[in-house]
């Protein structure tokens, strides 16, 4: 066993690799998503390491038990030579009794800072699908629990995703047990997956910053949702039953409660008690009322913290919340083939980004890359029109390079969702517009030459499975004969 003073050197010794390994790690610069995400749980692990060693320490300097000032006196006293011997002497007896024993040098975990697959393995299995490695939040088993509270607004997923810190909104009435359990469950979300995505953020100052914001806001009444309650609209005191201890809204209820068995007994053990110290008549109605109307108001503090800190978390996740939004909206407009598509696309992103041994491609040009990786040659780059660009008001004014892929952007998911913007169908009548004055002229002119409902075979549009369109009689026609 080790001495305690040989026990602080190499914990302090550890401490300072830990710190100089966190310095190498912030002097490697990330180039993807997941490598950051790497890098910040490795910067993390190391500093719950050193927490931990230096609370060690902490203890050991404490010196509670007198073992450490033994240890110095023993060492520093009239006898040293004979302690220096006889240490020595019990470290030549266990290299004797293990020769072939190895020691590995702190130094060696430090020196290769690059993730291993453990490591990659390990962040893999942190996120879901839904999650994409961190990009987006998987709020679906929230949003179900929000669903089935009553007297609450049903929104599909993507409302919910814009509305689910608008807790002003919800009434107070409203507010009970079973929405007390819903925002635990999404504070319990939001804190696990600000974990993963940012582990080098400070939970606890988040939450003394929440709780600071709460105590003023809710001394002064503007917490929204929560209005302060004077004393002119606190419930009167005629209505308040002290043996029960409960708070009555009518009379006919409170007149009907004072015959029930559970009053009387209630009843009788308040009059027994009075008779003693316990509650010798000395506070009055409205004290005996103000302080069960305090108990009863705590777990509303609670619920009301809650939603303080549930806001502070969402801004705190803002950039994520909205690309959430902007890929549910997008895989909205997406067929089943367009999703198969985009599932490999992403899974050759992901290959690609693990490699290691990427080359720097010489392209002074930018021209577009090849299947290989490589830019493409001068000559097709010209010959397919890449250097000529296409702008669409329609789209956000998102610029197409070449015609091909200006063409084709007019069934995709982007314009598709402008003009659902717009509220014009997205048929061929409109290919080649991409002002929005023009598409709203030319829609109120098809509007005006056409009544409504001429005609709505034609204009009713329906997609099948491969994403081919036909209008309502084709489509029906097709699909009476099989065919689709």
């Amino acid at each position: 066993m080790d001495s305690i003073l040989e026990t602080q050197r190499r914990q302090h010794e550890e401490v300072d690799r830990l710190e100089q390994a966190i310095v190498d790690q912030f002097m490697l610069n990330p180039k993807t998503h997941k490598e950051r995400l790497l890098q910040e749980h490795t910067v993390a692990g190391y500093l719950d390491r050193i927490s931990g060693r230096s609370k060690e320490l902490e203890l050991l300097y404490k010196d509670e038990d007198g073992s450490r000032e033994k240890e110095m006196e023993a060492m520093s006293g009239s006898n040293e030579f004979g302690e220096f011997y006889e240490r020595l002497k019990k470290i030549k007896e266990h290299h004797r009794k293990y020769p072939n024993d190895t020691v590995e040098p702190m130094e060696l975990e430090f020196m290769d800072q690059k993730p291993n697959e453990a490591q990659v393995e390990a962040l893999d299995e942190m996120f879901s699908g839904e999650e994409s490695g961190g990009r987006y939040l998987d709020l679906h088993e929230v949003h179900e629990k929000y669903m089935n509270l009553k007297s609450l607004k049903r929104t599909n997923y993507l409302g919910y995703l814009s509305e689910f810190t608008l807790f002003g909104e919800i009434e107070r009435k409203d507010k009970n047990a079973n929405y007390q359990e819903y925002l635990n469950s999404l504070r319990s979300y939001l804190e696990g997956f600000l974990k993963r995505v940012k582990p080098l953020s400070n939970m606890g100052e988040i939450e003394s910053e929440a709780q600071q914001e709460f105590d003023t806001k809710w001394a002064e009444g503007s917490l929204p949702g929560w209005p302060k309650i004077d004393q002119e609209d606190a419930p009167p005191t005629d209505l308040f039953c002290v043996a029960c201890k409960k708070q009555y809204s009518k009379d006919t209820v409170y007149n009907a409660h004072l015959t029930s068995k559970k009053h009387i007994k209630a009843a009788a053990q308040l009059a027994n008690g009075a008779n003693g110290a316990a509650n010798g008549g000395s506070e009055s109605i409205s004290e005996v009322q103000s302080k069960v109307l305090a108990e009863k108001a705590k777990p509303e503090q609670e619920m009301a913290f809650t939603e303080v800190l549930i806001k502070h978390l969402a801004e705190i996740l803002k950039q994520q919340v909205s690309d959430t939004k902007e890929n549910v909206e997008r895989r909205q407009t997406l067929t089943g083939r367009e999703r198969d598509l985009e599932l490999e696309a992403e899974q050759v992103e992901l290959e690609e980004s693990d490699s290691e041994d990427e080359e720097k491609v010489y392209n002074p040009l930018k021209l577009p890359l090849g299947w290989d990786g490589k830019p493409i040659p001068y000559w097709l780059y010209k010959l397919h029109g890449l250097g000529v660009e296409y702008s669409c008001e329609i789209c956000g004014n998102f610029v197409y390079k070449g015609r091909k892929a200006f063409d084709k952007h007019f069934q995709e998911w982007r314009h598709a969702h402008g003009m659902r913007c717009l509220g014009i169908p997205n048929t061929r009548q409109f290919h080649e517009i991409v002002g929005i004055e023009d598409a709203l002229a030319l829609w109120k002119k098809i509007k005006g030459s056409k009544p409504e409902g001429s005609k709505k075979d034609q204009i009713e549009e329906f997609e099948d499975s491969e994403g081919n369109v036909f209008n309502k009689k084709t489509y029906e026609d097709l699909k009476r004969q099989g065919l689709i």
